[in-house]
């Protein structure tokens, strides 16, 4: 079996609402409880995140999910049907900017604890 990545826990202030917010932006499924103190976030039929709330200092993570055309156009729009401020670059001014620069589309978005989300379409790190 090849080696996969199962599962991530993402530390958080409120668990339920960053994991529900995450859930809607990526219209994929998630829980308010499941094994252990988590809030999942169910990315594919591989991969969760598991958001759980802590008071206890952390870094800030930097997650990247690589969707579609279509899915990009998607959550792009609950994005701004959120009001959640976009840029398209990894650190610089919230410019609602889309980044064409490596052959593909991709934006950034933090969340309200510091958490970086990237979305895109073309993999920069893998290429053909």
């Amino acid at each position: 079996m090849a080696i996969q990545l199962d599962h991530f826990i993402v530390p958080t202030r409120d668990q339920v609402a960053a994991a529900q917010l995450l859930a809607e932006l990526l219209d994929v499924p998630w829980s308010k409880t499941a094994l252990g103190p988590f809030s999942p976030v169910f990315i594919n039929d591989g991969l969760t995140l598991d958001f759980q709330t802590t008071d206890e200092a952390f870094p800030v993570h930097h997650y990247c999910f690589r969707v579609g055309e279509d899915e990009f156009d998607a959550i792009l729009a609950r994005l701004k049907a959120h009001g959640i401020p976009f840029r398209g670059s990894v650190r610089g001014p919230n410019d609602g900017r889309i980044n064409t620069e490596y052959g593909g589309r991709m934006v950034y978005w933090n969340e309200p604890d510091g958490h970086q989300w990237e979305l895109l379409t073309v993999s920069y790190a893998r290429q053909a």
